[in-house]
């Protein structure tokens, strides 16, 4: 082991065996990243829980007694936070959550095994929440090709499906917040939301990794049926 420039012990993990380079450097990256050890002391299921507590501090997106959907969210990070803070722990507020993979149950969250992408997926989002939603949040990511533009527009084909989604269930107030990377092929994508939406704004948390083109667009004051 080495220490790095902040004085923490730096873990190098030995390549061998079957392990790919790639394999190796995503090991070495994750028990070196200090909001990875930050999530397993905190309880909580990912090291994305931190970027959500810092955009919600900053914004107040979340409060007591809201109703929360959260779009791909295992494995529950996210969904942990929205349920702690909107209170759905104490039957206060309501967090309904789904994504592709299995999620272990999260208390106070309502969660579904279901593609988004699918036809039917909406209407049983709706049916679960059982009325508007407050905040619609997505951590969603499309599978990549390696092909960077052709993976751009299916990450901007999927904030756009889920801002339509938006636009169907929140109440005229509501929030949007989804990620997307850093590139020219969302111009269409914040139109659209800045129509919709009375302020709209990329943020960066500082758990999102700087050497990541991550960001997330936080669409706030749905103007509701004023666009309609």
């Amino acid at each position: 082991m080495a220490k790095d420039t902040t004085g923490r012990l730096h873990v190098q993990v030995k390549t061998g065996g079957k392990r790919k380079l790639s394999s190796k450097l995503w090991l070495e990256r994750q028990l070196n990243d200090p909001y990875v050890a930050k999530a397993k002391a905190a309880g909580y299921r990912s090291r994305a829980a931190f970027k959500l507590l810092e955009i919600d501090d900053k914004y107040r997106l979340l409060k007591p007694g809201m109703a929360v959907v959260d779009l791909g969210a295992a494995p529950g990070g996210w969904s942990q936070i929205a349920a702690k803070r909107v209170g759905s722990t104490e039957g206060k507020g309501k967090v309904v959550a789904i994504d592709l993979l299995e999620m272990p149950e999260i208390p106070g969250v309502d969660f579904a095994q279901l593609d988004f992408m699918d036809n039917d997926a909406p209407d049983k989002l709706t049916a679960m929440l059982g009325g508007k939603a407050d905040v619609v949040m997505s951590d969603m990511a499309a599978n990549t090709t390696g092909h960077r533009k052709t993976d751009q527009l299916r990450i901007v084909g999927l904030v756009e499906t889920a801002a339509a989604f938006a636009c169907d269930v929140l109440k005229p107030g509501g929030t949007f917040l989804a990620k997307t990377f850093q590139s020219g092929a969302d111009a269409d994508l914040l139109a659209q939301l800045k129509r919709d939406f009375a302020a709209v704004r990329h943020v960066k948390p500082a758990a999102s990794r700087q050497d990541s083109s991550e960001r997330y667009v936080l669409a706030t004051g749905f103007r509701g049926g004023e666009t309609a």
